[in-house]
């Protein structure tokens, strides 16, 4: 029998994290456009500077509302309308808020780009804000509330969130806000949020696809160019503070066949020189199967399906008030949540003590760096990192100067960063189980003072 022959791997291709372009609109209005032939979908990513701590007290979850409701309808358009509007050009539009602010996403064939531009500005001009879609979207929220609190993973980290930060601080509270706020939402609310913070001049629009022959300086000019607002001055921001002395919160959930894991602290955020070895240190630590959580954890011990370390940032300042949140998540079953904890604070001792190898290292800079290409092989990647460095007020070449400062990390740097980053002592501990079963084998540990609170 003969075969066909076995393709061959052709020669790398040097690569780099694609470098942005930057402009500025007449409006005030920052651009970023990034060209990725081949790239037939385009990607627009928009920052607005609406952080989730310049919500009016009492009505968390309005910044929500309103991202959610530039889809619903325009000066121009009714909700349906809009949709339809959408679909006819291939493009899709979504809006999340957040903490550093709202983010909305287009993507859409670049040969309809004008029109996805045209629908995007008028979504950010004049949106609607129609009473009859904002309690709409009101409702939807809260019934999306018990479901969210009914989600071990969900739950863990809304109590992380409330042990960690001081009760008057947003960061304490459900970023899309609770029952209580959520139901004082009205049109009057989004609308005057709306007034309040969104505006181009302190916006940035991120363009990233196959833009030759396309006159993007005409396009933003018509569309987004005619995005009006007055100017205002940045948003000062509070240093972040949390109390992370050690200590176990167990989330009763009498009967739980399982129990979820979250492990946190607040640490640096991408500003800091630590980020690169914290990134190469939480990696080798949990960041894959091949981790040291999971070889002991999963491989070893069958406790769970996976246990992962990783660094989220809250906020991001190069003033130094920035933080990211450091923790370690995952789910064991019930009987075994006392011995899984144990073992996971060996894990962490033994690094302390011995730490890294220089195998774990090479590992983790190859999956890191090393599928970057792949990771950003469609625009919408492209756009969402970039848009992140927006966000976090980082330097356009940051990404790519991250992968350079990963690959030079040694095996010492990595240790020392994870083992800062994942004190033995300083580990807030979320446990959403039965507290029942589970409560005194963790006291026994002697990892942190236990207290019991009801789901």
């Amino acid at each position: 029998m003969e075969f066909h022959p076995q393709p061959q791997a052709g020669d790398a291709k040097p690569w780099a994290f694609p470098a942005p372009d930057r402009g500025t609109l007449p409006n005030g209005l920052t651009v970023l456009r990034c060209h990725r032939p081949g790239q037939q979908i385009v990607a627009v990513e928009i920052n607005l500077e609406a952080p989730l701590d310049a919500e009016p007290e009492g009505l968390d979850g309005v910044a929500t509302i309103m991202a959610r409701a530039f889809t619903e309808g325009t000066d121009k358009h009714s909700a349906e309308e809009f949709a339809a509007e959408l679909e006819r050009c291939g493009a899709t539009l979504d809006a999340h808020a957040d903490h550093p602010g709202v983010r909305v996403a287009l993507e859409v064939p670049v040969s309809r780009l004008p029109k996805g531009l045209a629908l995007l500005a008028d979504a950010l001009r004049a949106p609607a804000f129609d009473d009859s879609e904002i309690k709409r979207l009101v409702r939807n929220r809260l019934d999306e509330i018990p479901h969210e609190m009914a989600n071990p993973a969900r739950r863990a980290a809304k109590e992380l969130s409330r042990q960690l930060f001081p009760a008057d601080v947003r960061m304490s509270r459900p970023r899309q806000g609770t029952e209580d706020t959520v139901e004082r939402i009205d049109s009057t609310a989004v609308r005057a949020f709306y007034d309040a913070h969104v505006r181009p001049a302190t916006a940035t629009v991120v363009i990233v696809g196959d833009l030759d022959g396309t006159d993007v300086d005409a396009l933003l000019a018509d569309t987004l160019g005619e995005w009006t607002g007055d100017t205002a001055q940045p948003r000062p921001a509070a240093p972040i503070t949390a109390d992370d002395t050690g200590r176990v919160v167990i989330v009763d959930r009498p009967g739980a066949v399982q129990t979820q894991l979250l492990i946190g602290r607040v640490g640096p955020d991408r500003h800091d020189r630590v980020w690169p070895a914290q990134v190469l240190g939480s990696y080798c630590l949990g960041g894959t199967l091949t981790s040291r959580l999971d070889r002991v954890l999963r491989e070893e011990k069958g406790y769970t399906y996976g246990v992962r370390s990783f660094a989220q940032v809250l906020r991001s300042s190069a003033d130094g008030s920035g933080a990211s949140m450091l923790a370690i998540s995952g789910s064991v079953d019930t009987p075994n949540t006392g011995p899984a904890l144990d073992d996971l604070w060996t894990v962490l001792r033994t690094l302390a003590a011995e730490g890294l190898t220089d195998p774990e290292r090479d590992v983790a800079v190859q999956n890191l760096v090393g599928v970057a290409p792949l990771r950003y092989e469609t625009a919408a990647a492209v756009a969402g990192t970039l848009a992140d460095q927006v966000e976090q007020h980082l330097p356009d070449d940051f990404q790519g100067e991250l992968y350079k400062r990963l690959a030079e990390t040694g095996t010492v740097e990595a240790t020392a960063a994870a083992v800062s980053a994942f004190p033995q002592d300083r580990l807030v501990t979320v446990l959403v189980g039965d507290a029942a079963e589970i409560a005194e084998p963790v006291k026994a540990l002697g990892i942190g003072e236990v207290t019991v609170v009801t789901a």
